[in-house]
């Protein structure tokens, strides 16, 4: 259904976790290294362990071969700070939805080059961190699945 784009996670949880949202949806997980785990970590293969080999799996050597990969894909980055959300997007089958790390979220540098594809999900400023990284993922990619029928 989707892509969902993780550029250089930083806990195999959370990997786990959207790697099981991703099964569910039949949406593809992409990761973007380099990420601090190793995919046989113990972790990640716990949080996964059932389902991990009915995942659809690209690994990204870096962001540049990651762009290289969608050249004219559908993306859309998802990060705070944003005045559009999420539900602002008319969401597209196979689109690509890419997301930051844990802490430092999407370096600057990426987002000034693509100032017209950003969104953020409101948040109170109650706190000063954002919502869980697999959280986020869910959140996004069931409004594109929403606006698609679910799996119609």
């Amino acid at each position: 259904m989707f892509n969902i784009v993780l550029i250089s996670p930083q806990h195999p949880g959370n990997v786990g976790n959207i790697s099981r949202t991703c099964v569910q949806t039949d949406s593809t997980l992409h990761l973007i290294r380099p990420f601090k785990f190793d995919l046989s970590n113990k972790s990640l293969r716990k949080a996964g362990i059932d389902y991990w080999d009915d995942l659809k799996l690209v690994i990204h050597n870096s962001v540049d071969d990651f762009f290289e990969y969608v050249k004219d894909k559908n993306i859309y980055f998802i990060e705070t700070g944003s005045n559009r959300t999420y539900c602002d997007i008319c969401f597209k089958v196979d689109d690509y939805l890419i997301f930051g790390r844990e802490k430092e979220g999407i370096d600057q540098k990426l987002l000034d080059e693509h100032k017209d594809k950003i969104f953020s999900i409101p948040m109170t400023n109650k706190i000063d961190r954002s919502l869980n990284l697999a959280n986020s993922v869910a959140i996004v990619l069931y409004e594109g699945l929403r606006q698609n029928n679910f799996f119609k």
